[in-house]
């Protein structure tokens, strides 16, 4: 008797930790799936953790255990609001991506702060059918772990080259200047561009406010994509 109530317990506890993280799922979102960031590593370790004690740990309290997620759930959700509202916060929370290679050239400083040695950066690359360096225009780290890649041009097809077409020049790698109506200065300063540079470009677009822009991009080739607020999106040579 006393084992098949046991077995019920343990089903009844299965039956609902299924529900309880479905539903958490559902409410978190997508962004644990697409941008795996540490932060959400360890938080969809944790919620799982937790659901697993809750079942199969007959000390655990079942009630107990869903307080636990539920305030998990929620302290999650309130990081990810803040992060949505503050870019500061984002920095702090998720990282911040980190130029490896620029302009085919590695920076070795930036390596070293993303505690990568050259193999770990080679296999990276090969992941991205990049086998050399001389091939790379940029390479980004980004906070999920992920390289981001901008050939050169000429070496990203092959086909290409080999009808002999002429390529134009890379000049800059695609960045965002502008985001949630802030000014991202850190990529002025990498590209050397000024702020009455930048206005001057979002006054073509008929933009005289940065709360009209919700994001702004440089372009390869120097022009500016700019999405304003509204999804009313202009890209300007």
């Amino acid at each position: 008797m006393g084992t098949d109530f046991h077995f019920l317990e343990i089903t009844v506890k299965t039956l609902c930790g299924f529900v309880v993280i479905l539903l958490l799922t559902r409410m978190l979102g997508k962004k644990q799936l697409s941008n795996v960031t540490f932060f959400t590593y360890v938080t969809g370790i944790t919620i799982g953790s937790i659901t697993a004690s809750m079942v199969i740990e007959p000390d655990t309290n079942f009630f107990e255990g869903l307080v636990s997620l539920a305030l998990w759930a929620i302290l999650t959700v309130i990081v990810e609001i803040i992060s949505l509202k503050s870019s500061k916060a984002r920095v702090l929370l998720d990282g911040q991506p980190t130029i490896v290679i620029k302009k085919g050239e590695i920076l070795e400083e930036a390596l070293a702060q993303c505690r990568l040695n050259m193999d770990d950066l080679s296999m990276m690359l090969r992941k991205e059918d990049v086998f050399s360096i001389k091939d790379v225009a940029y390479a980004i780290l980004e906070p999920n772990g992920q390289l981001s890649v901008l050939k050169k041009k000429g070496a990203e097809s092959v086909l290409r080259d080999d009808l002999h077409i002429k390529k134009p020049a890379t000049n800059v790698f695609p960045s965002e200047l502008i985001v949630d109506s802030n000014i991202v200065e850190k990529n002025l300063k990498e590209f050397g561009l000024t702020k009455e540079w930048l206005f001057q470009e979002l006054e073509k677009h008929g933009v005289y406010s940065l709360h009209e822009v919700f994001y702004a991009e440089l372009q390869e080739d120097g022009s500016l994509l700019v999405d304003k607020k509204g999804n009313s999106r202009e890209y300007h040579h």
